[in-house]
Order: C-alpha cells, then sequence, then structure tokens
C-alpha cells in the first residue's frame, strides 16, 4: 500500500508566499509585510506544502502561470507558461528548484525584466506520469519597475540615487521667486498604506485601458508608456484623473492648492470619492502626486522647479508681454506668460524609442497646458535632447523646451500702438532646482538643460531648436518668423519706429528697484527705486510706478498702487527714490499666490526710448516651528509640540492646523484652532506613535480665513528598538 501512496497524484495543501522575507529582498516591506510585492528581474522565493507525499523529480512535472490584467495573453506577454525544469523553455519567465522537503518544495521563480507591471494571478499545473492535470490558485503578488536590476529601463546605477529617488517619501518643493527661493515640505507617502492599490487603479481608470484594455496592460512593462499614462492621469481635463486644476482666486468649493502637503490624502480622497478629481492643484500639487505614483511603480522620479518658466503658445520661442505707460503689465492677448516658477517632474528611463545617447533623465509635465497626442500630458522628453535643441524627439521636447529657454519681448501698449521696448534673452529658465541627494539642500540643475545663458553655444542650440520648429511647420500655419519679427497680432499696426537696442544704450540712464527689508506678511513693504545716470549729460527723468497682485500663471491683476516720480539726475549721478506699500493698501489686493509685481517706466525728456524695469515680491509667513520630545522609537508614543502664530495685525478666524508624516502618523491629524488674536503666538502638543524606522519627516500647515498656508517640517530619527 505505501509504495502505491509513493507515487499517488501530488496535491498541494498550502503555499508561502514568503512575503515578509521577499518583501526585504525586494524593498517593498515598507509597503507591506503580509502581501507579496516584488521587483522584475530579481527572484523571489516561495513553498508549496503537499498533502500526501514528496515531490519526485522525473515523476511530478510542474507547470507555472502567471497572469495579469482582465485579458491574459500569451503572444502580449500578460500571460506566461513556464515549468520546473533544468532547461529554459520559450518563457522569458524562469522557475528553478530551490531545496526538497520531506512534503514540501522551495521554488525561486524570477520575472524578465521587461515584463508588464501591476497585479498578478500565479497558478500552478501539476502533470502527473499518467497525465493526469491539477490546476491550483496560489495566490496574487504585485510587480514593479526595477531600478536596483541592471536590464530593467529604469537602471539607475547609484545607490545614493536609488535611496533619494525611489526610495525617500519626503522632499521639498522649491517656491517662490528667483530672487527668494523657498523649499515648501512635502510627505510623498508613496509606502503608505493602500497607495499602491491606488496607483494601480489609476492605470485601470486610464482612457488607453478603457478603449483596449488587453494592449494597454501589455504595453505596462514600458516606463515611456506607462509614464505618459499617469501623466494623463494626474490631471482631469480629459478623463477621472486625480487632480481639477484651479489659477483663479476662488477655491471656496475644494482645497486651495497652497493647503497640501503631501500626496497622501489627495490620492485617498480621490479612491474614496469613486475616482471624482480632486479640487484643486497647481503645478506643484501635479508634480508631487505624479512623484508619488512614480516612486510607488519603481520609476526613479524627482521634481523639479524652472524659476520664469515659459509658456509660448504658439511656439516661436517668444514670449510677449505687454505694458501701458504706467509700467502695469497687461493681459495678453495670445496668453503667452511667463510662470513665476513652474514645477513639473523627471523620471529616469531608457530611450530605446529614441536615438543612443538620450536616455537618462526625462521631463514629464502633468500641468494641463497643452494636449499630446489629444490628451493632456506632456513627455517624456529628454533632458538631453532639450539642453541640444533636438526639439523634433518625441514626446513634447519643443514645449519643454520653449519653458526653460524662449526669448521675451516686452511691448507698450499707447494710443492703439504698440512699441518695441526690448527683447530679452534670458529672462527664461532660471535657478533650475530640485532637492539634494540624501541632504535637504537644493541642487542646480540648469546646466543640464541648457548651456550659460550669453554663450555662443546656447545662441546656436537656440537658433538650431527655432529651424526644426519651422521647419515641422506647414508654410500656411507658420506664424514664427526669423527675429526681429513685426508679424502684427492684433489690428492694429505695431510701431517699430524706435531702435529695438536695449534702452541703457539710448537712454544711458538705469533704474533698479531694491527692497529695505525682508518683505513680510503683515507688513508695510518699503523699497526704493534706484536711478543711475551713466551718461556725461544732464538727465530729466519721470517715472510711473505702480504695483499689482499676480497669479501663479503669470496673469496681472488690478494694480491697486501707483505713483509718479520726477527724477533730476546730474552727469554719472546716482539718486534714490523712496516707496512704501501699506499692509492696509495691499491687504486685500492679495491672490493666495502672495505675489505683488512693482513696476517702473521711465521716459527721459530728450530721448523717445522708454525704460522698463520690474521686480516680484514674495509676501512670507514665519514658519511654524516643531519640536520633538524626546526620543523617537517605532512602537513608541512620541509627543510632537507644534509653535505657531498669527502674523497680523488683525484677527484672523476659521484656524486649521494640519499635521502629517509618513511614518508617524496613519492619517492627517487636524485641529481646530478657532480663533487667533493679533500676533498671538500659540503651542500644542500632539500624540504619536511611530510605527517605521528611519529619517523620516513631519509636515504642518496652518490655515485661516486670511491666509491658506504657513508651513513648517521637523526631520526626525526613528530608532527601531529593541
Amino acid at each position: 500500500m505505501a509504495k502505491h501512496a509513493g507515487v499517488g497524484r501530488l496535491e498541494v495543501a498550502l503555499t508561502d508566499l514568503q512575503s515578509s522575507w521577499n518583501n526585504v529582498r525586494h524593498r517593498t516591506e515598507e509597503i507591506s509585510s503580509n502581501r507579496l510585492l516584488v521587483r522584475r528581474g530579481q527572484a523571489f522565493n516561495i513553498t508549496l506544502f503537499f498533502r500526501n507525499r514528496a515531490f519526485q523529480p522525473g515523476l511530478d512535472n510542474i507547470i507555472f502561470v502567471t497572469e495579469t490584467g482582465p485579458l491574459p495573453d500569451l503572444p502580449k506577454g500578460t500571460r506566461a507558461v513556464f515549468s520546473l525544469a533544468g532547461h529554459r523553455g520559450p518563457s522569458p519567465w524562469i522557475a528553478s528548484l530551490q531545496a526538497i522537503g520531506a512534503n514540501s518544495l522551495e521554488v525561486s521563480l524570477c520575472a524578465p525584466p521587461v515584463a508588464a507591471v501591476g497585479r498578478y494571478l500565479l497558478k500552478v499545473h501539476i502533470k502527473s506520469l499518467q497525465g493526469h492535470v491539477t490546476a491550483y490558485q496560489l495566490g496574487e503578488f504585485i510587480l514593479l519597475f526595477n531600478p536596483w536590476c541592471p536590464e530593467d529601463a529604469v537602471y539607475l546605477e547609484s545607490e545614493p540615487q536609488r535611496q533619494e529617488y525611489v526610495m525617500n517619501d519626503y522632499g521639498f518643493i522649491y517656491q517662490g521667486n528667483k530672487n527668494w527661493i523657498r523649499p515648501c515640505p512635502w510627505n510623498y507617502g508613496q509606502f503608505e498604506e493602500n497607495i499602491i492599490d491606488i496607483c494601480l487603479e489609476l492605470l485601470d481608470k486610464s482612457l488607453n485601458f478603457q478603449i483596449d484594455p488587453a494592449t494597454d496592460c501589455a504595453l505596462r512593462g514600458s516606463p515611456v508608456y506607462i509614464s505618459r499614462v499617469v501623466c494623463a492621469m494626474i490631471n482631469s481635463n480629459d478623463d477621472s484623473g486625480v487632480l481639477n486644476g484651479n489659477w483663479g482666486e476662488n477655491y471656496s468649493d475644494g482645497t486651495s492648492p497652497t493647503e497640501w502637503m503631501g500626496s497622501v490624502a489627495i490620492l485617498k480622497q480621490w479612491h474614496a470619492a469613486g475616482c471624482q478629481p480632486v479640487r484643486y492643484g497647481q503645478c506643484w500639487v501635479f508634480a508631487a502626486v505624479m512623484c508619488t505614483v512614480m516612486r510607488c511603480l519603481g520609476i526613479p522620479t524627482r521634481v523639479i522647479t524652472n524659476f520664469d518658466s515659459g509658456h509660448d503658445t504658439d511656439g516661436n520661442l517668444i514670449i510677449d508681454e505687454y505694458y501701458d505707460n504706467t509700467g502695469r503689465i497687461l493681459e495678453n492677448k495670445k496668453k503667452d506668460t511667463v510662470w513665476n516658477f513652474h514645477v513639473w517632474n523627471e523620471c529616469w528611463m531608457a530611450r530605446n524609442d529614441l536615438p543612443p545617447g538620450f536616455g537618462g533623465w526625462q521631463v514629464l509635465d502633468a500641468t494641463p497646458q497643452e494636449t499630446s497626442n489629444g490628451l493632456y500630458c506632456c513627455g517624456p522628453a529628454s533632458v538631453r535632447a532639450i539642453k541640444e535643441g533636438e526639439v523634433d524627439l518625441n514626446y513634447d521636447t519643443a514645449f519643454a523646451f520653449s519653458m526653460v529657454n524662449a526669448d521675451c519681448m516686452a511691448w507698450l501698449v499707447f494710443g492703439g500702438k504698440e512699441q518695441k521696448l526690448h527683447q530679452d534673452t534670458s529672462t527664461v529658465g532660471n535657478f533650475i532646482s530640485t532637492k539634494s541627494i540624501q541632504s535637504d539642500e537644493r541642487d542646480d540643475i540648469t546646466e543640464d538643460y541648457k548651456y550659460a545663458e550669453g554663450s555662443l553655444q546656447e545662441r546656436q542650440v537656440f537658433l538650431k531648436a527655432l529651424q526644426k520648429l519651422k521647419a515641422g511647420r506647414s508654410p500656411g500655419s507658420l506664424r514664427a518668423e526669423s527675429r526681429p519679427r513685426s508679424v502684427p497680432l492684433s489690428d492694429s499696426p505695431r510701431s517699430l519706429a524706435t531702435p529695438s537696442l536695449q534702452p541703457s544704450n539710448v537712454v544711458q540712464v538705469s533704474l533698479k528697484f531694491q527692497l529695505l527689508d525682508s518683505p513680510d506678511m503683515g507688513q508695510d513693504i518699503r523699497f526704493v527705486l534706484l536711478a543711475l545716470n551713466m551718461s556725461l549729460q544732464f538727465k530729466d527723468l519721470k517715472v510711473n510706478l505702480s504695483a499689482q497682485s499676480l497669479l501663479h500663471d503669470g496673469s496681472p491683476l488690478l494694480p491697486f498702487w501707483q505713483d509718479t516720480a520726477f527724477i533730476t539726475l546730474s552727469p554719472e549721478e546716482a539718486k534714490t527714490y523712496p516707496c512704501k506699500i501699506p499692509y492696509s493698501q495691499y491687504s486685500q489686493y492679495l491672490s493666495t499666490d502672495k505675489l505683488i509685481r512693482i513696476s517702473a517706466l521711465g521716459e527721459e525728456k530728450s530721448s523717445p526710448e522708454k525704460i522698463l524695469v520690474n521686480k516680484i515680491i514674495t509676501l512670507a509667513y514665519p514658519s511654524i516651528v516643531i519640536n520633538v520630545l524626546g526620543v523617537a522609537i517605532v512602537n513608541q508614543p512620541l509627543s510632537i509640540q507644534v509653535v505657531f502664530s498669527n502674523p497680523l495685525s488683525e484677527q484672523v478666524e476659521d484656524c486649521v492646523l494640519t499635521v502629517e508624516g509618513s511614518g508617524l502618523f496613519r492619517r492627517q491629524q487636524r485641529v481646530l484652532i478657532g480663533v487667533l488674536k493679533p500676533h498671538h503666538k500659540a503651542s500644542l502638543t500632539l500624540e504619536a506613535t511611530p510605527f517605521k524606522s528611519g529619517q523620516r519627516q513631519i509636515q504642518a500647515n496652518l490655515r485661516s480665513n486670511k491666509f491658506k498656508d504657513i508651513k513648517g517640517y521637523r526631520n526626525v530619527y526613528i530608532d527601531f528598538g529593541l
């Protein structure tokens, strides 16, 4: 009897997917320890336990099957069938024997480094000598990109870079303006509970999946494809994407973009609302949420800020700005604008679809600005291609090029005529910034995008890009002539009578604004206009000064302060003209972006030329101070003190303090503070029980009826304890 039992059918009683052990080796243990999450191109082990006898090589034939997507298909690569034999079969998936126990079998499985990422079903077919086949479903696993695998298209060689761009769950997004760059703390939280499921749900909600799920799933092995899909899904312009954009001033039916400080709350809100877009986002919110999704899927990603970012709507690499004779900027007819700053992503990947040399960092911009192949997404555009002016390479490289390289043309609109003030080749694309690797410092990566401003190479690349753009258009649609251009953009003929030289060459007077103290919210803004006569003649100047609020995308609001200065300068004399804008005057005109543009338009009696100068001021709040009381240890209670104040000389109401931090708080903490008296300082203490070790960050935001985004952060190292 025993002899017959030995060759009975082999039956699987139990499977151990060894989730905890595999996840540590695949660097996914922060997502989960009880669900299997593995990276492609790297082996993982599972153990099969048999009900009746041991596995006998040569007698028992074990075949594994993996399937992903609603329509698994062998030719498409979304279904794989591979046996536990010593020889390599036709399938790129590999199964190899690790150990045979009394009634168990340990097997190593490995997905090819090009396999589609996503949710997989693992099955086994056991074939007996008699040809009898028994099928078992062993369980589910999630397959991710693998930046540690040299054969994966997202392979990144440096371990410190992999730690920063895949594993780090917090960072900084740079905001403000080029003269005042400030870090905004952000909780990416890509390994928080359910975030991986929401990321996979996001792929399934894309138009590509809705139209053709079989092909969409088959293409999910390509980081180029996945990045385009995610990019389109972060905004809601074409689909049930994650965020609604809003660049106005009214956010009452949602959350002001400046209030967010992490992606987790946004992604969870999108999921909880049945994938209805969350209100509201602007560029840094789109980019931060995209960074969370891409890092979660295993694609190295970083968030980039470009100060004075061009938005060239007609693709001629010239951005026109219009001023009236008081120096105020006018609403643009063409919608060409320079954004104070703009934020996008870079994702690291090979580009086998492009000529050699264009892999590495790729620009992806999820902010809905222009359509690409009919959808609101932008990229991946090779950063190297942008630097070299190869604007005809896929995808959207010309648009990305114009964001960092367009020239600026200033026009004076007066009496129905438009007079050219000056053309500036270096206004657009400054201080391109990202967080440094494993430090809180800012990295300036401008030289990755362009050659030095004013260098011969920079102009050569610009002209090469311009030629390619012109060649790519049919003659009928060509609107960009070679410079200087005089294409009338409105019914009134443009007055080009005056030579378009830099004004100082003609007027020989320079004007410059200088702030006297840091522009703090609630304080008067004090500054001077410096006037310098560089000639040997007397100069009589009339200068019109104005101040107006700007929205983040460069759109101007109406001026709220104006002044006229009459300045007489002796030869080579310098004078200062003091100015003050009281808080009482600017407070009710501020947008939530807290941007004020001061401008001066000067004219000299003996010259037809005008001199235009302007300066953007970002008003600052005092930061929230966060103190960690005691030593932070996993699973031990920790007290966190948050100190905040009302910076204004008026009472504020509806105050809400929000605190979050991946690995410390399982959900966002919201505390209703109510009323804060003028300049009142307060503090409160929160309890947290850290549940992840290592370097973490706490983020805090205070909002009221008068301000939305007083922020603060504190880095904290959490010990594993015993």
